[in-house]
């Protein structure tokens, strides 16, 4: 490649999945071809990488190109978010070609493109984001991938339109009734269950059946807060529950009326992390 950032994003990607052992190649399509720097406003730019922050020595877009996180807004704690860890958990989700997905807390909207860029012109996504700036910030830098729309609502509340796959971008307690609803039959949600206090997870589900879904919890992780999504109650239990096997046992999110029992890893309040696996019931 002549254009020497566009070697540096090839150079990047292709780290990214050789350290994860991803051999997904849309996953490497994608974030070969997504620049970062339309996401991360002018340089130089803060960078956190090691526990250390840093500021690039310019504005050369070459210095986006590593697995580091780029603050938005220290203020707020809000940052462009790892790299290799959504390659890593997006391969994991295998969008497919023509998926509609639901992008919650998409901030100045990076791996909206990156989604858009793994559904293709045919897909659709949507993109929400609560802070107002955030959204107009990224409905400007989306503007290249015309199957995204970029919304300024609460991804919180529903409703939301059908979606294939559901990925959400802050930590939660707990799956929200509105996140559950909007999966298709066989449509899958990503999210970080993270607690009130020590490291979180990534949640897998994918719907088997009204109230039945696959699940996976999958890795150790740290996010901001998503607004609206926490109950401090259940993220106590969750932080007891993920100290004690980390959920390796969890196979399934059971929506189902039923009293608690050793089978349950995490009991909520009409939604349960069981170690039953997700088989739906057979029709008499």
């Amino acid at each position: 490649m002549d254009d020497p950032v566009e070697s540096a994003r090839h150079f990047y990607a292709e780290e990214l999945c050789r350290i994860n052992r991803i051999s997904s190649p849309a996953i490497l399509r994608a974030f070969s071809t997504v620049p970062r720097e339309r996401f991360v406003g002018p340089g130089p730019w803060m960078i956190q990488t090691g526990g250390t922050e840093l500021f690039t020595e310019s504005a050369d877009p070459r210095a986006l190109y590593r697995d580091a996180l780029i603050v938005l807004d220290a203020a707020k704690r809000l940052n462009n978010g790892q790299p290799s860890l959504w390659a890593f958990h997006l391969s994991l989700l295998d969008v497919h070609a023509g998926d509609h997905i639901l992008h919650l807390g998409c901030g100045t909207g990076y791996y909206s493109a990156i989604l858009a860029e793994l559904t293709g012109p045919h897909g659709k996504v949507v993109a929400v984001e609560i802070d107002e700036a955030l959204a107009a910030r990224a409905r400007i830098a989306l503007e290249p991938w015309p199957q995204v729309a970029v919304t300024h609502a609460d991804g919180a509340q529903g409703p939301f339109d059908p979606a294939n796959v559901i990925v959400v971008s802050a930590g939660a307690t707990h799956p929200l009734p509105a996140w559950l609803a909007a999966l298709k039959p066989e449509g899958k949600l990503l999210f970080p269950l993270t607690s009130t206090r020590g490291p979180g997870t990534m949640a897998y589900l994918t719907r088997k059946s009204a109230n039945l879904f696959a699940a996976m919890l999958c890795g150790s992780v740290f996010f901001v807060d998503f607004e609206g999504a926490r109950e401090p109650a259940i993220g106590d239990e969750l932080a007891r529950a993920l100290k004690r096997d980390q959920g390796a046992g969890v196979r399934s999110l059971r929506c189902d009326a039923h009293e608690q029992n050793e089978s349950c890893w995490l009991h909520g309040n009409g939604w349960c992390f069981s170690r039953r696996a997700a088989i739906p019931a057979q029709p008499a």
